[in-house]
């Protein structure tokens, strides 16, 4: 039997000790289509934006603030880190090991994407944003057809960048076709719980559902099937293997037959969130824990080693 696994928010108390896990048992269950799950793109291991230190002092350990939500690494520079919070943009210039407030105060991170060029678009609790210049400088974007601004999931299309999906907390899915100056309602069944969301370049739709799991659709979103019983915060796919996907909730689970089967490979007993995959190091991957933990797999995602201690303060 599939059992579900329930998310957690950030403690604020620290977990001192440094740690290297490989399970010892299997942490999660599943039922998965038997259809093998199309590989999710890697809208979470994209470049990230440019800037300095944001002007803020960096500080041992992920930063002491609500909700971790997104996660960008720098193809150029794998050491270089950039996570969305509730409470804006904070990045890392050595791994995670320190980090620094970036950009955006305020604004609740949930999403952040790069599909192409210096576009970068950021969504979240009553936010969306577009920036034009790799992130240096942010307009508000204002569509029509939304209920609201409260995109809990959100993507762009690989192969179509003004085709967009935002998944709209309690409401359901909807699709813009002109860069986000409009979006239609796609689907009311599913969208209003997705903290996920993917478009394939076959135009196949995945979206990670708090409570449906990980749902697919071939028909624009029409009608949906689940490829995978759990709750869902993050997915992630190998930028160089898309058969290896990671996916995030309570701990974390890998698949490298492209979501055929899939093995607990880091237990986190608070569950984890933000999850990515270097473009340029493939075999590197970092995922964020909800008890202010940052872990590292240098074996593409087989085994994992915190990086430093939890966050300070």
């Amino acid at each position: 039997m599939a059992t579900k696994t329930t998310m957690h928010r950030p403690r604020k108390r620290p977990v001192p000790q440094h740690r290297q896990r490989r399970p010892d048992r299997p942490g999660w269950h599943y039922i998965v289509a038997a259809a093998a799950l199309v590989p999710l793109a890697a809208v979470l291991a994209l470049p990230v934006l440019k800037g300095g230190d944001g002007g803020g002092k960096a500080s041992a350990g992920l930063p002491n603030t609500p909700d971790y939500h997104s996660l960008l690494v720098d193809p150029a520079d794998p050491q270089r880190l950039v996570l969305g919070t509730h409470s804006g943009l904070y990045a890392s210039g050595d791994g995670g090991l320190h980090w620094h407030f970036e950009a955006l105060g305020g604004n609740d991170a949930m999403n952040l994407s790069r599909p192409t060029g210096r576009t970068i678009w950021l969504a979240g609790h009553d936010v969306f944003k577009k920036s034009l210049d790799a992130g240096t400088t942010w307009s508000d974007v204002d569509p029509s057809g939304l209920p609201s601004l409260d995109i809990h999931g959100f993507t762009v299309d690989p192969d179509s960048p003004n085709v967009l999906y935002a998944a709209v907390a309690g409401e359901g899915l909807y699709r813009s076709s002109d860069g986000g100056s409009t979006f239609s309602l796609v689907s009311s069944d599913v969208g209003g719980g997705v903290m996920a969301l993917a478009v394939m370049p076959d135009g196949q739709i995945l979206a990670g559902d708090m409570q449906q799991g990980l749902l697919g659709s071939s028909d624009d979103g029409a009608n949906w099937t689940q490829t995978m019983s759990a709750q869902l915060m993050g997915l992630a796919v190998n930028p160089s293997d898309p058969k290896r996907i990671l996916a995030t909730g309570d701990g974390v689970a890998l698949s490298t037959d492209g979501g055929d089967t899939w093995r607990s490979v880091l237990e986190l007993p608070n569950g984890a969130g933000p999850v990515a995959w270097s473009a340029g190091n493939p075999k590197l991957a970092y995922v964020v824990g909800f008890d202010r933990t940052l872990w590292r797999s240098d074996d593409a995602g087989a085994t994992w080693t915190e990086v430093g201690p939890a966050g300070e303060g």
